[in-house]
């Protein structure tokens, strides 16, 4: 089955998407009859805009989208065999000229592909490094609304790690504030489980930034998994990450006040320790209150000088 492109209308009457403000640019009269030519204002990118055959078409090596539900694939090839494909793809062409790739659109290509089209509308950039590639379909799948927090997550990322972007470039880049752009970044520090649940939406992003509030990964794990056996509100989680925070800050500041002797807990290990020291029996008695008496035997004047001369003369 072929799509249809009526290339008599303007290109914004092509374009369903209205976050892309375009202005076409002339075209050879040989261009105009298949492919018309335009620029993104917001990008600067210029391309042409027409149906391409999909079997030309390669998958994007760069696909930041990991998760396809097959319910909502089906639905977009039922939406597509009654209206056809409304959203052109974005692709460029293969840097050996011999056909095309995806940057953009694989669930309409899935779809359109499903319902037996043949051709699909496409928007055709001149993009020639594998790095602007990358940026771009980041960019565009982002701004799509339909990835996950994770896929979201890591397309941040790898904008960072990959096109080298700071926290800053990339929210100019995706239209958001810097402060969210962080806050996804830092889904990924979480234990691999809980951004399984993220991705499943089993957790969403408000038990997520709660669960960041505490810093330590066993504690994370152990309240994620209140949150799914209890099914615990956002409110509740935060107020159980509240009092695991205050009592690790209890913890810290009793060890650091404790002093050397107060470190031995087992008063076993405390008079085994004493006599290996002194070679003679030692017998250490504590007081409910925590006080005590530690009880030195020796056999004689000279083994009482013996232990003196350990006691007195040993290194601080």
């Amino acid at each position: 089955m072929a799509a249809k492109l009526v290339l008599g209308k303007g290109l914004g009457a092509l374009i369903a998407d209205k976050a892309i403000e375009i202005e076409e640019l002339p075209s050879s009269d040989e261009q105009s009859a298949t492919h018309r030519r335009f620029r993104n204002v917001q990008t600067g990118e210029v391309g042409t805009i027409g149906l391409l055959p999909i079997a030309q078409i390669a998958p994007n090596p760069f696909q930041p989208r990991m998760d396809f539900d097959p319910e909502a694939l089906k639905e977009l090839k039922e939406s597509i065999m009654q209206k056809g494909v409304v959203q052109p793809i974005t692709v460029r062409r293969k840097p050996d000229g011999n056909g095309y790739e995806l940057i953009s659109g694989e669930r309409r290509l899935r779809a359109a592909t499903d319902a037996g089209f043949t051709e699909i509308p496409a928007y055709v950039l001149d993009v020639k490094t594998n790095r602007d590639m990358i940026e771009i379909a980041l960019i565009e799948n982002i701004q799509r609304k339909n990835l996950n927090p994770i896929e979201i997550a890591r397309g941040y990322q790898r904008l960072a790690d990959e096109c080298g972007l700071t926290q800053e470039e990339i929210a100019q880049r995706v239209n958001k504030d810097r402060a969210t752009v962080a806050n996804f970044i830092r889904l990924l520090k979480l234990p691999p489980e809980i951004q399984e649940s993220i991705r499943n939406e089993s957790v969403s992003m408000g038990h997520a930034r709660a669960l960041l509030s505490v810093e330590d990964p066993e504690s994370q794990l152990n309240l994620w998994k209140l949150i799914i056996e209890q099914q615990l509100s956002v409110r509740r989680v935060e107020e159980i990450a509240n009092k695991i925070n205050k009592q690790k800050k209890k913890s810290v500041k009793k060890k650091e006040g404790k002093s050397a002797p107060e470190k031995i807990l087992d008063i076993a290990e405390a008079e085994s320790a004493l006599r290996n020291k002194l070679g003679t029996k030692v017998k250490i008695r504590r007081s409910k209150k925590g006080s005590g008496e530690i009880v030195i035997e020796y056999y004689g004047e000279e083994d009482l000088e013996r232990i003196l001369d350990i006691i007195v003369n040993s290194e601080p």
